[in-house]
């Protein structure tokens, strides 16, 4: 059984956004690009992924460069294509149009030594619904302070 080794997060989806569904693609890389994200150097912090011309890519997503490429390595910010099936693209590109979400990558990680990453179908929380997440997140801390206090 193989793991799922995880590179980078994108913390703040969750919060700006409403995440409704997930989808795993495929990475379309170079190899100073493979090289950076097995050494960790990503960031997804405001990335988004579009759908152009019936293909996903992935746009603003940070990928170091490499210091031992030569000829400088890759874009560190340039787009990169995501790797889905037809149907997919069809079903999400549909959902997007009519539902007015949008596409953001939470996670990219290694499976099976393969680059993915994980997508998901996310509705923008308004500024009220963020204010609600952190009172319940400080609710939830105290409950548990509580819980471990009264052992």
């Amino acid at each position: 059984m193989s793991g799922r080794k995880v590179v980078a997060t994108n913390r703040q989806a969750r919060f700006n956004y409403e995440i409704l569904d997930t989808f795993e693609a495929g990475m379309v890389l170079l190899g100073s690009e493979v090289k950076s994200l097995r050494a960790g150097q990503a960031q997804l912090k405001d990335s988004y992924a579009d759908i152009r011309g019936g293909e996903v890519w992935l746009e603003s997503a940070h990928i170091s460069p490499y210091k031992f490429a030569e000829d400088g390595g890759h874009d560190p910010e340039g787009p990169r294509k995501l790797l889905m099936h037809r149907r997919e693209i069809d079903r999400l590109f549909g959902r997007i149009r009519e539902e007015g979400l949008t596409l953001v990558p939470t996670q990219i990680y290694f499976t099976d030594g393969k680059a993915k990453i994980e997508l998901a179908l996310a509705k923008g929380k308004k500024q009220h619904d963020k204010r609600q997440s952190i009172v319940e997140r400080q609710q939830k801390r105290e409950m548990d302070r509580a819980r471990s206090h009264r052992r």
